[in-house]
């Protein structure tokens, strides 16, 4: 778990040390409390020193129990932000990007269907190594991460041996921005889109492109991933933001599905990626 989660989960179990020892009857020990709750005394100390994650049952009993039901909203949004959890890419990538990438690997290798949405950039798990290099490049450069450029890539390439595995399915939507974005040479981007044509047919792999002269019902920005139905991972320049709570999880599902609706796929998807490869000079 990310130390930005832990630390909001700490700062809810010093709230609720808070409320044990302002109760208006008198302060509480952790076992009085326990005994009202009808809990193991241990609960108690594991939920103030950030050692177990409480439900929202577990908020409103505590509430009732130390005679502050008012509390329980102020609790119950301190525990919805558990629900989303900030990765900062300094912190992340601090050892290098190693552990940052088999952090999402793994999630990844659990997943057998993924929903993908970038606006500017080819998403890495169809991302030729020489196009991967450039833009994971250009990040270390912005965040002053010069070591481990190379181990990324491999680590980025060898991701993609999930497309070849039964029973997987990745549903990619990019903009015609990410085709024509030259964060990296012609030259590499041609080779990029020469790969992205030639996926379109693959069982495991279905791709669409909004074309700039499409209407669209939804601002098509912010790219993210939709890993199945427990997890969607957003990126931003300063972080990483993992969202496991079902409603979110639904939420960038529709916006998924509402780009959806003004992309393009198969024959007309070449013949648009084709296009924007002939403008390249190479």
């Amino acid at each position: 778990m990310g130390t930005d989660y832990q630390q909001a989960r700490a700062a809810l179990g010093a709230r609720l040390r808070e409320l044990r020892f302002t109760c208006p009857t008198g302060r509480l020990t952790g076992q009085q409390l326990a005994q009202r709750l009808g809990w193991q005394g241990s609960k108690v100390s594991k939920l103030e020193n950030a050692k177990q994650t409480a439900t929202p049952e577990d908020l409103q009993a505590w509430a009732d129990a130390t005679g502050q039901p008012e509390v329980y909203p102020e609790l119950a949004a301190r525990l919805a932000g558990f629900e989303s959890h900030i990765r900062s890419w300094r912190r992340a990538l601090a050892n290098g990007f190693q552990p940052m990438y088999e952090g999402l690997t793994a999630e990844i290798n659990r997943t057998s269907e993924i929903w993908v949405w970038e606006e500017a950039v080819i998403p890495g798990l169809v991302q030729t190594p020489d196009y991967a290099r450039h833009v994971i490049q250009r990040y270390s450069e912005l965040l002053g991460m010069a070591k481990g450029v190379e181990d990324a890539v491999r680590a980025r390439t060898q991701r993609q041996e999930w497309l070849y595995q039964p029973g997987h399915k990745l549903r990619v939507l990019v903009w015609e921005a990410a085709l024509r974005s030259q964060i990296c040479p012609p030259s590499v981007l041609a080779s990029q889109l020469d790969r992205l044509t030639g996926m379109i047919g693959m069982d495991t792999v279905e791709l669409g492109v909004i074309p700039f002269t499409k209407p669209v019902k939804i601002v098509p920005a912010n790219g993210f991933w939709v890993l199945g139905d427990r997890l969607v991972v957003a990126e931003d320049w300063h972080a990483e933001l993992w969202l496991d709570d079902a409603d979110n999880v639904t939420l960038y599902r529709r916006v998924w599905k509402t780009l959806r609706e003004s992309a393009v796929f198969g024959t007309d998807a070449q013949n648009l990626i084709r296009s924007v490869r002939r403008t390249l000079d190479v």
